[in-house]
């Protein structure tokens, strides 16, 4: 009997029935979930994250920037407000208002520097989430390359 003459069964070695998960019956186990809070709760005490926080503060206590956030504010829903009415000419001078006001608030360096540390921690977690993503498809690699292929018989 060659090997392709044989019957399909569920008790070959080498069979196997993968389960499959919706994403809502998806079920995390509890180790996984601890232990990232456990990194999260590390990347909280990060440089970058520790000088987030207080530059968040020292911004939302800042009366000058929050006057610039808010007039910033008004004018996009101004903007809103033409467009609705398809008034171009009051759109591209309200845009012109704003990039002023943007121009005026960048040029404050706890804004700037807010705005750094931003970008710098979506870097921090986009390495760690590669540091995962690569580490799992490693080990997928080499487990998937360590079993035995199956092979078709058509």
């Amino acid at each position: 009997m060659s090997q392709c003459d044989h019957n399909h069964d569920d008790n070959q070695p080498h069979a196997f029935k993968v389960e499959e998960f919706t994403n809502t019956e998806m079920i995390v186990r509890e180790d996984i979930l601890a232990k990232a809070k456990e990194l999260a709760n590390l990347l909280t005490t990060s440089n970058e994250v520790q000088f987030y926080q207080k530059a968040e503060k020292q911004i939302a206590s800042n009366p000058d920037i929050q006057g610039l956030i808010s007039a910033i504010k008004k004018k996009q829903k101004e903007i809103v407000a033409f467009e609705t009415f398809q008034n171009k000419k009051m759109v591209e001078k309200i845009e012109n208002e704003i990039e002023v006001l943007q121009d005026e608030l960048d040029g404050i360096p706890i804004v700037n520097e807010f705005k750094q540390t931003q970008e710098d921690i979506n870097y921090l977690l986009q390495l760690v989430m590669s540091v995962v993503r690569d580490t799992i498809s490693d080990k997928i690699n080499v487990e998937a390359g360590a079993a035995e292929a199956p092979t078709s018989c058509d």
